[in-house]
C-alpha cells in the first residue's frame, strides 16, 4: 500500500502540516519574551526609588535579623541590639530626638531590660547627639555586687551607660583642660580603643567593633557576628555621596580601603545578593551587592579624579568635567548640607596631598 500523502497535491498537503503546526502550538503554554524596548515603553526610571519614610519628627522601627533591629527618622540610623544580658546601641541620633528613639528602644526590648552599651561609629552629632539623654537612661555592667563594701565598684559612673567609641573619637569631642570643647562631657565616649578591633560578648553573641577610616580616621563598624548584621555608621551613606572630613583624617583612598575590608566581611547568599546584612549610617538596609556597587563608585570617581590630576587639571577643571557624572542621579545632590560639588572638592583635596 503505497503511503497517502503521495495521492495529495502538494499545495493540499502544505495546508495540512500549516493548520497542524497552528493546533499543535495552541496546545503548548506560551512562553512571554520581553524586549528592552517593551520594558522601557512608557515608563520613566526613577533613581533614587521613593521609599516610604516617617513623618518630620517621628521615628520608625525595622527588624534587621536575629537580636537586631533598626529605628530611622533619628538623623542617623540606630541599631539596636536586645537580648537576655540587655540593650546595647550603635549611635544615638540627633539631641532633638532622643526622647522618640528611647520610647522606640523601649518596644524593641524585653521588659526590664537595662541599656548597657552605647557604640558611637563618629563624633558627628547626628550620630552622637543623643549620648547625654540616651546613656543617661542606662547602667554600667557593674564589676563587683552590689553590696560589695571592701573597696571602690570599680567604676565612676555605673548608673549610666557605657559610651564606646574610637580614641579619635573622644579627642574631638572633648577638649584639653582649660579649653572649651565643642560638645557636654556628659556625651563623651568613657570607654575607648585605639587598636583595629575591640571585641566583647553580649546577648550570647560576639560583638566586634573595627576601626575602618573613611569619612574621618575615627570611623568605628560594628559586626553582630551571630546575627550576621554589620552597622556601618557613615562608612556607607546610600542617601547621598560619602562625607569626607580633611580635618578629622578622612579621605577618598581611606573609604575604599575600607569598603574592601568591609566586602571581605560580608557573605553573600546567591548571586551577590542577600546574606550578610548591612544598617548604613543613613538610609536603607542593604547587602553585599550595595556596598560592593559603592565600592566600585567610589574606585571610578577616584580613578577619574586622580587622572585628571595627574594631567595637570584644575579643582574648576574637574568640576567642570563631572567625574561623578554616571553616579549622580543616585548619590547626587545640589543642596542640602553636603552637595555634589563639596564631594569632589574633598576628593580632589585628598588625592592632590599625595
Amino acid at each position: 500500500m503505497k503511503p497517502l500523502h503521495r495521492h495529495l497535491p502538494a499545495s493540499r498537503l502544505l495546508l495540512a502540516c500549516v493548520a497542524a503546526a497552528f493546533v499543535f502550538a495552541l496546545l503548548i503554554p506560551a512562553e512571554r519574551v520581553y524586549t528592552q524596548a517593551a520594558q522601557g515603553a512608557g515608563q520613566k526610571q526613577v533613581w533614587p526609588p521613593k521609599l516610604e519614610e516617617p513623618a518630620a519628627g517621628e521615628v520608625e522601627v525595622l527588624p534587621v535579623r536575629g537580636q537586631v533591629s533598626v529605628i530611622i527618622g533619628a538623623g542617623g540610623n540606630v541599631t539596636v541590639q536586645t537580648g537576655e544580658q540587655g540593650i546595647l546601641l550603635v549611635d544615638t541620633g540627633i539631641a532633638s530626638m532622643s526622647d522618640k528613639v528611647w520610647a522606640a528602644v523601649q518596644r524593641i526590648a524585653p521588659p526590664r531590660k537595662p541599656l548597657r552599651y552605647v557604640i558611637n561609629t563618629t563624633e558627628h552629632p547626628e550620630h552622637t547627639g543623643g549620648n547625654a539623654v540616651i546613656a543617661g537612661k542606662g547602667e554600667t555592667v557593674p564589676l563587683r555586687d552590689a553590696n560589695y563594701t571592701a573597696g571602690p565598684q570599680g567604676t565612676i559612673q555605673y548608673n549610666r551607660a557605657s559610651v564606646v567609641a574610637h580614641q579619635n573619637v573622644l579627642n574631638r569631642m572633648s577638649a584639653p583642660t582649660g579649653q572649651k570643647s565643642p560638645t557636654p562631657p556628659d556625651s563623651w565616649p568613657d570607654n575607648t580603643y585605639a587598636i583595629d578591633q575591640k571585641r566583647f560578648y553580649f546577648n550570647d553573641e560576639p560583638v566586634v567593633m573595627m576601626n575602618l577610616p573613611g569619612n574621618t580616621d575615627g570611623n568605628t563598624v560594628v559586626f553582630f557576628r551571630k546575627s550576621d548584621v554589620i552597622s556601618t555608621g557613615d562608612l556607607i551613606d546610600l542617601t547621598r555621596y560619602p562625607q569626607i572630613d580633611l580635618k578629622a583624617g578622612g579621605s577618598i583612598q581611606a573609604f575604599v580601603t575600607s569598603l574592601n575590608k568591609l566586602i571581605d566581611l560580608c557573605v553573600p547568599e546567591s548571586h551577590g545578593a542577600g546574606g550578610t546584612l548591612i544598617v548604613p549610617g543613613h538610609g536603607r538596609i542593604a547587602d553585599h551587592a550595595e556596598v560592593a556597587y559603592y565600592r566600585d563608585m567610589l574606585y571610578i570617581v577616584r580613578d577619574r579624579i586622580q587622572d585628571m590630576i595627574d594631567k595637570g587639571m584644575t579643582l574648576a577643571q574637574v568640576k567642570a568635567a563631572r567625574p561623578t557624572r554616571d553616579y549622580d542621579g543616585r548619590y547626587g545632590s545640589t543642596t542640602g548640607a553636603w552637595t555634589t560639588d563639596m564631594f569632589v572638592e574633598a576628593a580632589f583635596a585628598s588625592l592632590s596631598k599625595k
